[in-house]
């Protein structure tokens, strides 16, 4: 009985691991998979690469230009960056993820109000969004007073 039990339940770990790759290989979402895979692993060049390709086969898609654009953006490469999240934006207005990384970007380049413009946009799509919180509260103070100082000085 254990050794039924036993291979009852390797099955149904090969046929998990099987069904894990969804995507068949070639195509646009295939690429997109490896172009996250590579990114966690920290492949930033490989992770790009892959993106492009997934973006050759379908370049209407929103989360491929911004998943491109955190690995421009960890690369250092912020102007890149807000190109491919304008892009993304561009595709889907609503996505709220690419204006919080978009702000990150403009952030990271000392473009402070462009920063908060993009995270309160971010939230204002997703209130529940935690991460734009953040980003916009670990903004410079003197950025942030100035944004919500009243009337005139």
């Amino acid at each position: 009985m254990r050794k039924f039990a036993f291979i009852l339940v390797l099955m149904a770990a090969l046929l998990a691991a099987c069904q894990s790759r969804t995507a068949e290989v070639g195509t646009a979402q295939y690429y997109y998979e490896q172009g996250d895979e590579h990114f966690k692993a920290g492949n930033l060049d490989q992770a790009i690469t892959d993106y492009n390709r997934a973006l050759e086969i379908n370049p209407r898609d929103a989360e491929a230009y911004n998943n491109r654009g955190i690995a421009y953006d960890d690369k250092s490469q912020h102007d890149q960056a807000i190109t491919d999240f304008n892009r993304a934006l561009k595709i889907n207005p609503r996505l709220a993820g690419a204006y919080n990384n978009r702000g990150f970007a403009y952030d990271l380049k000392g473009q402070y109000d462009q920063a908060i413009t993009d995270y309160t946009m971010a939230l204002k799509i997703d209130p529940r969004y935690a991460e734009a919180y953040s980003n916009r509260g670990g903004l410079p103070i003197t950025k942030k007073a100035s944004m919500t100082r009243p009337g005139r000085i």
